[in-house]
């Protein structure tokens, strides 16, 4: 009798069925496949980690874009002339194309430590496609409907660019375990060698990144100047409609220390709020005057202005998500707001003893006070009792008109080098965040220029602007900033040099690590016996912790016996290969 070497059992290897199954629908053993990848699926898998690059980099972009949403919808209002919130449909099918994407890499990762042949599934080809196509669409018509706003990736990596070195540094050093099993194998090709230096050249820029970026809250904590004042930008406008008298007396309730409102002159020479051109978005003058509701809203007198509501629409189109949080008492009053004069709001900032900034729109040529309307503004504020020295005007019009408007402080939204400055007279700067650099605040701070940081919405930006030095910023959301008493984050750069010292010698550490375990693995098992691995089956049982295949026994009688030269047949589901008792075939 012929001694029967004892089955081996399979275990259920629910980890690999579960990654095959998903990324390429190979659910069964005998689907799977340790063979090379074909050039078609390698370029599948180039195609989904580019996907996944540029859908990062785009879910990033919105991220800090947040600062500017409503920016975003106006821009939009102002090329449809209908008023909608564009920035939810967009986050959320980001959210899940960022989600399916990653996925799918972590899985074909996976694949490749795990030397199982990449083979994407149909549908999750079309569903990549899917994706990256959209993903292009959507940068192209931020391109053209939203070109400014790239600025912001720029201004954020100042405060994000140390944590985002740190988690790229730990991302391409666990990615070494892959590039380090895929290196290793005994056949070289140039590929092969192709892959080990970008990921060599990868993993030097990492190294050597912090040398090229500067983040002003990189400082000693002694050097840290005071808090920048905060600004009402048209008051308070996620809590009350912009520009109306409610929204700057909530501004004030959260303790700015200015009130900056955006002037329009009516045809009979009053001084008003509005930001539009129109007022269409804010009033409801489609319905009190359907056939004058696209004409500039200058063109109105007072009385007329004066008789449309300018709340209502805030409590329905809800364009901060915040009328929810709002009382039935707030509700009621902000749905019978009227459109605020100037006089109004200068003098609830008198009796607040707060500053005003006045942002002035020139009426248009047709207008009847085309030529007089600093004077109108000027009368405004000499009625509202409020000091002119508190007073600052950012005035929409030619540089010959500026002198005229004499008793007020003359800002200018421009970036204007220090001699033009003192050529016209210029006492303080209200620049767009994308248009100050923490150099250009330096130099017009040392020649007593005062500067103001428009729009300033998020805590990491103003707490960017505050190691920059900056002395105010304009926000719409001063119930925001008022709760950051510090900035968000603050490094000596001795402390950070430490950590990026340390980061790279981890790194280099590991990565060697990583590359002699899959060499040593390698080697073990390119010089192991096969034949060692049969007959130590007949000898010991197999562990419990090693994944074995279930062998069917062939026996084969002949002579009315058992030949001792019997042929042992080994068939796996994926494949077969035949032993034989005796010489050993295989």
């Amino acid at each position: 009798m012929v001694k029967h070497q004892p089955l081996q059992v399979y275990e259920k290897q629910v980890f690999l069925s579960f990654i095959t199954g998903i990324y390429g629908c190979r659910w069964k053993r005998y689907q799977r496949s340790h063979d090379d990848s074909s050039k078609w699926e390698c370029t599948w898998f180039v195609l989904l980690c580019s996907s996944f690059l540029l859908l990062l980099f785009w879910v990033y972009f919105w991220l800090v874009a947040q600062n500017d949403y409503n920016e975003f919808n106006w821009s939009l209002y102002n090329r449809s002339g209908e008023w909608r919130d564009d920035t939810v449909p967009i986050l959320a099918s980001s959210a899940v194309g960022f989600g399916y994407v990653a996925f799918l890499t972590i899985l074909a990762l996976f694949h490749i430590s795990l030397g199982q042949q990449l083979n994407l599934y149909w549908v999750h080809k079309v569903g990549v496609l899917a994706t990256l196509l959209t993903t292009i669409s959507g940068v192209v018509s931020v391109v053209d409907i939203w070109g400014d706003e790239w600025h912001i990736i720029l201004i954020s990596l100042q405060s994000t660019a140390p944590f985002l070195h740190i988690g790229a540094l730990a991302a391409v050093t666990a990615l070494g375990w892959v590039v380090a099993g895929y290196v290793v194998r005994r056949e070289r090709s140039t590929f092969q060698v192709m892959v080990l230096l970008i990921y060599i050249v990868i993993l030097l820029a990492l190294y050597l990144a912090p040398l090229m970026f500067k983040c002003p809250c990189i400082m000693d904590r002694h050097h840290l100047k005071p808090q920048p004042d905060i600004i009402g930008r048209r008051g308070a406008p996620m809590l009350a409609p912009e520009n109306t008298f409610v929204s700057f007396n909530r501004a004030l309730q959260q303790g700015v220390s200015s009130l900056e409102a955006d002037v329009s002159v009516s045809v009979d020479g009053v001084p008003f709020l509005m930001r539009d051109r129109t007022l269409r978005r804010t009033t409801d003058v489609a319905k009190v005057y359907p056939a004058r509701q696209s004409d500039d809203a200058s063109l109105f007198n007072w009385t007329e202005i004066r008789s449309l509501n300018a709340g209502q629409w805030f409590l329905e189109s809800d364009p901060y998500w915040t009328v929810k949080s709002l009382t039935p008492k707030d509700r009621s009053r902000i749905g019978n707001q009227t459109v605020c004069s100037l006089v109004e709001m200068l003098r609830l900032a008198a009796r607040a003893n707060r500053s005003a900034l006045l942002n002035i729109r020139q009426p248009p040529p047709e207008h009847p006070r085309h030529r007089s309307w600093f004077m109108d503004t000027l009368w405004a504020v000499q009625r509202a009792g409020i000091p002119q020295k508190r007073v600052r005007t950012v005035t929409w019009t030619p540089d010959s008109d500026r002198g005229r408007v004499r008793g007020l402080q003359q800002a200018t939204d421009e970036k204007l080098s220090m001699e033009e400055i003192r050529q016209r007279g210029i006492s303080s700067l209200t620049l767009h965040y994308s248009k100050a650099s923490h150099k250009d605040i330096e130099e017009y701070l040392a020649n007593n220029v005062s500067v103001t940081i428009y729009p300033v919405n998020e805590p990491w930006l103003y707490s960017l602007l505050w190691c920059s030095g900056v002395p105010s910023v304009s926000s719409d959301a001063p119930q925001v900033l008022r709760k950051v008493p510090y900035p968000i984050w603050l490094m000596s750069q001795s402390a950070y040099c430490f950590i990026w010292i340390s980061s790279d010698l981890v790194s280099i550490a590991l990565v060697l690590g990583m590359f002699s375990i899959q060499k040593w693995k390698m080697s073990g098992i390119q010089t192991y016996n096969p034949e060692q691995i049969m007959l130590s089956a007949v000898v010991r049982r197999p562990s419990r912790d090693v994944n074995v295949m279930k062998e069917r026994l062939i026996f084969s009688e002949m002579n009315n016996g058992v030949s001792s030269n019997e042929d042992l047949s080994l068939f796996p589901e994926n494949g077969y290969a035949s032993y034989t008792c005796g010489g050993l075939r295989h």
